[in-house]
C-alpha cells in the first residue's frame, strides 16, 4: 500500500499580501466601448470581478468551506497527488473516481459531493499539472496509471467507477481501456471530437454534420488550444505574473462553454469564478496545466480506442452538440442523454442535475 497523508489547504498570508497588490496595479488594455465578449473576455466584467476580488472576496472563508472535506496527498511514481477521499456511511457504497479537465480542478465537484455520498466513496483528485499535486504534464494514459494506483495501491478499491467531461474523460476512457478489470463503467460528458482523419463515407449524416460544426468551432474558439499545444511556456510568463490576465484566460471560457441562456452570473457567482482561478493562482501550475496539451499525442493513447467496458453519456447544452452515433463510435453505450441545462462545467453549473443522471447511469450497472 502506498503512504496517504493528510493534507489541509493553508495558503500563506505573504501570498494573499502579494497578490492584492498586483489586483492594485491591474495595467488595464484599451477596449472598444461596449465590446462585451466579442473579442474575449468583456472588459466591463472583468474590472468588476477585480473590483469584488479586491475588496469583497473572502479566500479564507473559501479556503475554510474546502477544508471542510477530507483532503490527502500520496506519492505515486515520484510525484505528489492531492485529492478528497469523501467515505459513504453506506455499507454497499461504490467508490466513484471524479475527473477535472481545464481550466478547473478538483473544486468542479465540490457542491456534488452531499449529494453524492449516500451511495458513493467519492474520490476527487487534482489530475497532475493542476491545483496541489506536482508540476508535471501528463498524457491521458499516464495520468491514468497513476489513478489506477491511486485507487487500487493508496486507497484499497479493487473495482471502481470513474467520470469525467474534457481531459478527464480522456484519463476515463484511457482507464478503462488500460484496466478494464478495474473499471466497472465510466461516465462522460463528452467522448472526443472528429479531428479529420475519419472516413466520411462511413460516417451518419449526423456525424457528418457533427464534424462540420467540429471544424467550424476550432476556427472561431481553438486559438487556446493551439496555443497550449505549440507555445504554453510563452504564454506562461504573463498568465503566472498577472492575476487579472490569468482571470481573464479561465473566465473566458466559463462563459464561452456554459449554459446558452442567461448570463455567466445567472450560472457561477463572483465567488465560484474566483476560487477556482484561486487556485491556479496560489498553487502555479498554470503553465504545468496547459502543458497538458503539449504532450499528448492522441494517436498512441489508450484513450482514442474505442471503450469496452459499459459507458453512460450526458451532452449539455453548453457543450459541443454530440449525436448518439458518434458517442456509439467511440464507447460501449449504455445510456445517452441530451440533458436540458448545464455546459462544460455542469458539475459545478448544475450540479442537482448532473449528479442525477451520474447516479441513475450507476445504479443501472450489475456489480463487478
Amino acid at each position: 500500500m502506498l503512504t496517504v497523508k493528510p493534507f489541509k489547504i493553508d495558503v500563506q498570508s505573504s501570498v494573499l499580501d502579494d497578490l492584492q497588490t498586483r489586483l492594485r496595479q491591474t495595467r488595464w488594455p484599451d477596449a472598444p466601448d461596449n465590446i462585451g465578449w466579442k473579442y474575449g473576455t468583456d472588459p466591463v466584467f472583468l474590472k468588476s470581478l477585480v473590483d469584488y476580488w479586491q475588496n469583497g472576496y473572502d479566500w479564507r472563508k473559501q479556503e475554510a468551506a474546502l477544508n471542510q472535506f477530507p483532503q490527502f496527498t500520496v506519492e505515486i511514481d515520484g510525484n505528489t497527488i492531492h485529492f478528497l477521499h469523501i467515505t459513504s456511511k453506506n455499507p454497499n457504497a461504490k467508490p466513484l473516481l471524479l475527473l477535472h479537465g481545464w481550466p478547473d480542478g478538483f473544486y468542479r465537484y465540490h457542491k456534488v459531493i452531499p449529494l453524492l455520498t449516500h451511495d458513493y466513496h467519492l474520490v476527487i483528485p487534482s489530475i497532475p499539472g493542476f491545483g496541489f499535486s506536482s508540476k508535471v504534464a501528463m498524457t491521458d494514459d499516464g495520468s491514468a496509471k497513476v489513478f489506477d494506483k491511486l485507487m487500487k495501491d493508496a486507497l484499497g478499491y479493487k473495482t471502481f467507477f470513474a467520470a469525467g467531461g474534457d481531459i478527464g474523460q480522456g484519463i476515463a476512457k484511457s482507464l478503462a481501456n488500460l484496466f478494464p478489470e478495474h473499471v466497472a463503467a465510466i461516465h462522460l460528458s463528452d467522448v472526443g471530437y472528429p479531428d479529420g482523419s475519419e472516413d466520411w463515407s462511413q460516417m451518419s449524416p449526423a456525424e457528418q454534420e457533427f464534424g462540420q460544426f467540429i471544424q467550424g468551432w476550432w476556427y472561431r474558439e481553438g486559438a487556446y488550444a493551439m496555443l497550449h499545444s505549440t507555445k504554453p511556456q510563452t504564454q506562461a510568463y504573463g498568465l503566472n505574473d498577472s492575476p487579472a490576465g490569468l482571470a481573464a484566460w479561465i473566465i473566458e471560457k466559463f462563459n464561452t462553454w456554459r449554459t446558452p441562456q442567461g448570463t455567466l452570473e445567472d450560472n457561477f457567482t463572483k465567488d465560484e469564478l474566483i476560487t477556482n482561478v484561486m487556485i491556479y493562482w496560489v498553487t502555479q501550475t498554470i503553465n504545468s496545466s496547459m502543458r497538458t496539451y503539449a504532450v499528448d499525442t492522441p494517436e498512441k493513447l489508450a484513450s482514442s480506442q474505442k471503450v469496452t467496458v459499459p459507458t453512460g453519456v450526458a451532452i449539455f447544452p453548453g457543450d459541443a452538440p454530440t449525436p448518439k452515433e458518434w458517442a456509439e463510435r467511440k464507447v460501449n453505450l449504455q445510456r445517452f442523454t441530451k440533458m436540458e441545462k448545464g455546459g462544460h462545467f455542469a458539475a459545478l453549473e448544475a450540479p442537482e442535475i448532473w449528479a442525477k443522471e451520474v447516479d441513475a447511469f450507476f445504479k443501472s450497472i450489475p456489480a463487478k
